[in-house]
């Protein structure tokens, strides 16, 4: 079984929605981080103060065909309208794996199963 770490780097108000829908899939735990980013256009003010928006990062391992599978369906919650992007979403093929729950593993086990 092949595994990848799904990474997810939305707004705040948006993580609720993005666990849920990560959870619907099969995902089992989720590491949940606070961010701040730095973006390449101009930050909004007001009255001369700046304001960045919080980010979360979700970090999640999961089964290779599963992780395509929360990637759409995660990029549908942070990506409503096609032209503008609230967020972004990427996988990382892991190589070498250690700690993860067994049962976790079953239950990817028979994702793929049914998906066959």
């Amino acid at each position: 079984m092949k595994f990848s770490a799904l990474v997810a780097i939305v707004p705040e108000d948006l993580e609720q929605d993005c666990i849920d829908a990560a959870r619907e899939l099969g995902a089992g735990g989720i590491t949940v981080m606070t961010g701040r980013g730095i973006s390449n256009t101009a930050k909004k003010t007001f009255f001369g103060l700046t304001y960045d928006g919080s980010q979360s990062v979700l970090l999640m391992v999961l089964e290779k065909g599963l992780s395509l599978e929360i990637l759409k369906a995660l990029q549908k919650v942070i990506m409503p309208d096609p032209a503008d992007s609230q967020g972004l979403i990427f996988t990382v093929p892991l190589e070498h794996l250690g700690g993860i729950d067994m049962a976790q593993v079953e239950k990817f086990e028979q994702h793929l199963k049914d998906s066959i």
